[in-house]
């Protein structure tokens, strides 16, 4: 029978020791668990959870303090806003977000730690193996997505996430999360189409209609995004036949 590998980014001061209670109390949940402690969930960055899928890991976990809980005050908030982000990612690679899993776990709840385990390992055999390793566009996609994730504005996002959704700024104003939500899928989607622009013509110079052909995106958008790569000395062009070709600057970094 298949059995999905699982990995855990539990935080030290609740989560973990909720795991360590279940193991105490002698609760029975499968073994497909295998942790990494964090001293907060709020240091797990996107790209830790990125790789993990990437490297062909069938679901994570991320658990931590229930919110208002938190060791470090207000980590687990920038939790909450890190797994949407991570979340949205997922979903614009066409990755089944049931793989990711956030839990709020105090040290007290060893047989909650233990039915969630067990439910999620449930669910994963339902869902089969991760495709990751056998799917040559999915690996490239998650190349994409983990490019994408050192965007300025994406983390800037990752940092102010809270601060903008959440606590009013010094005149009275914040973001709904809705706004934020919308904010967030346009960002990712348009960082996502300047990372394939720029690994397509990283070799070979194309015009934008060649680009807008391949990628399935209108010209007109295509040569904005050009028109951005190049004031960001991302991207050089040169005229042929009458027509500008666009190929990676030079000495541009992955």
């Amino acid at each position: 029978m298949y059995d999905p590998k699982i990995l855990g980014f539990l935080c030290n001061w609740c989560s973990y020791a909720g795991a360590d209670l279940a193991g105490v109390s002698r609760f029975n949940y499968p073994p497909n668990l295998r942790i990494i402690r964090v001293m907060c969930s709020g240091r797990i960055d996107p790209n830790f959870i990125l790789t993990a899928f990437e490297r062909g890991l069938d679901g994570v976990l991320v658990a931590g303090c229930h919110p208002g809980e938190c060791h470090y005050i207000s980590g687990n908030y920038h939790t909450k806003y890190k797994f949407l982000i991570t979340k949205k990612i997922l979903e614009k690679i066409g990755f089944n977000i049931k793989r990711l899993r956030l839990e709020w776990i105090s040290a007290a709840e060893g047989k909650k730690f233990a039915d969630m385990i067990t439910e999620f390992t449930e669910e994963l055999i339902k869902l089969g193996p991760s495709l990751v390793k056998s799917d040559r566009n999915l690996i490239k996609h998650f190349s994409d997505a983990k490019q994408i994730c050192s965007d300025f504005r994406l983390r800037w996002l990752i940092s102010r996430e809270r601060d903008l959704v959440e606590i009013e700024n010094a005149y009275g104003e914040k973001i709904s999360e809705e706004k934020f939500k919308k904010l967030l899928d346009n960002i990712i989607e348009t960082e996502l189409i300047k990372v394939k622009i720029l690994n397509l013509i990283e070799e070979k110079g194309l015009s934008a209609e060649e680009i807008s052909s391949i990628l399935k995106v209108p010209t007109e958008k295509v040569m904005e995004h050009l028109i951005n790569l190049n004031d960001e000395h991302k991207v050089a062009f040169n005229i042929r036949n009458k027509t500008a070709v666009f190929i990676k600057e030079v000495g541009e970094v992955k």
